[in-house]
């Protein structure tokens, strides 16, 4: 499968630079897998599209203000440092931009002195180890200091910086939000209880590979970035359990998507572990979780393309996101959602 085949054309102005101002009332397209049709609806109208018995999977992980402006030591030059991974309590696997200010042994201070972090090593594609120095509890200077690490292609200034966070988030650890969640409320989370729907949480913190471009021609050989996921027993029991009464399994994002496949054996079944995921799902991928997926509209050539294109046919898919330029949807991560059915050969 070559890259190219994941094209399609996207006019700049439909790039959403900011949220609505309520989550729930963004726009909803809905792929009717029976009877081959497009609907256009609002977010708020998803719960009639879940029936009673069925199981909605979210991601519960929460974005840290990982972006970091400081200066180098000795030069006052201005150094962006981006939080990718900690490896311990001080130590972060890091972006630095530019790189060249950013040699073994630079030491680079924040918030005039209230953190100060120096390199002490450069890994796999350039990214830098850095080692903090700080008196306190990290994330409160971090709360303080670090800003929303946003996606490259929104341009305007975050103002509050809940909107860039799931309405559930808990588990700090993302580099970037699962976008997917940002459409519900708590009200409407409460709603589809009411209906007799069960909500399982998981746990993917999302790395900034998400954004990554696929740069190989042939998309066999590109390889997947690794993402850290939490299973816990309640959320396997709950899964595990709507399953085996008939119940469908709708995942809440291509995180949760990945998560769940990730772990769930050829029966679809679940247990509860943790660990690192690299999975690539693509078209001819099939799947043994879900049943049906909630998401954005994503990034021509991405991997989230692929791996929609899996669940639904990479034609169909593409049609469908030629109906949403056409329509003037909002795209990507403050954009629209897409409540897409699994294929029967998915």
């Amino acid at each position: 499968m070559q890259l190219s085949d994941f094209y399609y054309d996207l006019p700049q102005e439909l790039i959403a630079q900011d949220p609505l101002l309520k989550r729930d009332n963004s726009r909803l397209m809905v792929l009717n897998r029976a009877e081959e049709t497009i609907e256009h609806k609002h977010f708020y109208d998803v719960i009639s599209y879940l029936k009673e018995g069925d199981c909605l999977v979210i991601n519960d992980t929460k974005v840290i203000p990982a972006r970091l402006i400081g200066e180098k030591e000795g030069t006052g030059a201005a150094i962006e440092v981006l939080l990718l991974k900690r490896l311990d309590d001080c130590t972060w696997e890091t972006l630095v931009k530019p790189g060249k200010k950013a040699r073994v042994g630079a030491r680079i201070i924040f918030g005039g002195g209230k953190l100060v972090g120096e390199v002490i090593d450069i890994v796999e594609e350039g990214n830098r180890i850095v080692r903090f120095e700080y008196e306190g509890i990290f994330e409160e200077i971090l709360d303080e200091l670090g800003q929303m690490p946003l996606p490259p292609y929104i341009t305007h200034k975050l103002e509050d910086k809940n909107r860039y966070q799931t309405v559930y988030a808990e588990h700090e650890g993302s580099a970037a939000a699962p976008t997917a969640g940002l459409h519900f409320t708590k009200e409407l989370l409460e709603e589809i209880k009411a209906k007799g729907i069960k909500i399982a949480h998981v746990t993917l913190h999302v790395g900034l590979g998400t954004f990554r471009p696929v740069k190989e021609d042939n998309i066999l050989d590109h390889h997947m970035h690794s993402e850290f996921y939490v299973i816990d027993e309640k959320a396997a029991e709950t899964i595990n359990e709507t399953k085996k009464n008939g119940g469908r399994i709708i995942a809440v994002g291509t995180t949760s998507t990945r998560t769940l496949e990730t772990v769930a054996d050829e029966n679809g079944m679940l247990r509860a572990c943790s660990g690192w995921t690299d999975i690539f799902i693509y078209p001819g991928y099939k799947f043994k979780a879900i049943d049906g997926l909630i998401t954005n509209f994503h990034l021509p050539k991405s991997t989230l393309v692929m791996l929609v294109s899996a669940l639904v046919g990479r034609e169909r898919i593409l049609e469908a996101y030629a109906h949403a330029v056409k329509e003037k949807y909002r795209f990507f991560s403050y954009g629209d959602a897409c409540f897409i059915e699994k294929a029967k050969n998915a």
